[in-house]
């Protein structure tokens, strides 16, 4: 099938709309707010491109699962952008489009963006059928991976069915595995305390993710964390964001959190006061003289 390009062709279209309508906008800001009249337009006007079918009915003509999610794998093979028109319309056949979709979450030479869609889609179509797969997943998983955490998110939306599977394969996991199925599990009471031990080892490595564990057992609400958590607030070389996020875990818990003082040798601190002076000079009406938002360049 033909991997059209509709993000060319709406761009096309917007420039023709403007200029014929270049009267009607005193400035670029109302040309930008009155971009989604402009693509609702697009979508609901014959184009010539398509045979003079509407845009946003193009895809409505397939009803053939199979068909359709095949062309959706090829507009990532061919890096053309895939159409929202085209991503509806599978996800509006329901289970009908669950067993091919799963099907290409098992292909993995077919494009990450191809199976992390898929697993957005199932998602959509409230699918349980990939529950296993999802948890297999986490077993030998790298630390990083975009595909296993899009699976731990709808293992979370999957609802306490997944409880039991996800217990079940935990001991089998390495340990980054380990941390992301009790980033699930910490959502639901910890009947057996697995969960409750395996984040209190994890958050004790030296190379932990402390702030990330923190909230973890801040939201699993087990008391029995309180002893590590208030240990580990009161490392000296304890950095500024992981006591914050320990403080927050250990008040979720009904605990006192150790006072700790930090100062301008602590990166993630100096960052975090600058950013409290810029609000707190907007907040005066003054413009701020440092507008760049918190993310990882600006703390290091």
């Amino acid at each position: 099938m033909k991997c059209i390009d509709f993000d060319k062709a709406f761009s096309l279209f917007a420039m023709k709309w403007f200029k014929d309508h270049a009267k009607e906008y005193k400035n670029y800001d109302e040309m930008e707010a009155a971009m989604p009249d402009v693509y609702a337009r697009f979508l609901d006007t014959p184009a010539d491109f398509l045979a003079h079918f509407k845009p946003g009915e193009y895809f409505e003509q397939w009803d053939d699962a199979k068909t359709l999610i095949d062309w959706m794998e090829d507009y990532f093979k061919q890096r053309v952008p895939v159409p929202d028109m085209l991503l509806n319309r599978i996800a509006s056949l329901g289970e009908a489009s669950e067993k091919r979709l799963y099907a290409l979450l098992q292909k993995e030479r077919a494009p990450q963006e191809a199976r992390m869609t898929a697993v957005s889609l199932l998602g959509e179509i409230g699918s349980t059928l990939p529950m296993q797969l999802y948890i297999s997943w986490q077993l030998n998983r790298a630390e990083d991976d975009e595909l296993c955490d899009a699976a731990c998110e709808s293992l979370v939306n999957m609802g306490e069915e997944a409880i039991e599977p996800m217990l079940a394969f935990l001991d089998d996991a390495n340990d980054a595995g380990k941390e992301a199925l009790c980033s699930v599990l910490s959502h639901y009471p910890d009947t057996t305390g697995k969960v409750l031990r395996e984040l209190l080892r994890l958050i004790r490595k030296p190379d932990a993710n402390v702030a990330v564990l923190a909230g973890y057992l801040g939201r699993l609400g087990e008391e029995g964390a309180l002893e590590t958590l208030i240990d580990l607030a009161l490392q000296e070389d304890l950095s500024y964001l992981n006591y914050i996020e320990l403080r927050s875990a250990i008040e979720q818990l009904g605990g006192d959190a150790p006072e700790r003082e930090f100062d301008e040798n602590d990166p993630e601190y100096e960052a975090m006061s600058r950013l409290q002076m810029s609000w707190d000079k907007r907040g005066d009406g003054q413009e701020a003289e440092d507008e760049r938002p918190l993310d990882g360049d600006y703390l290091q």
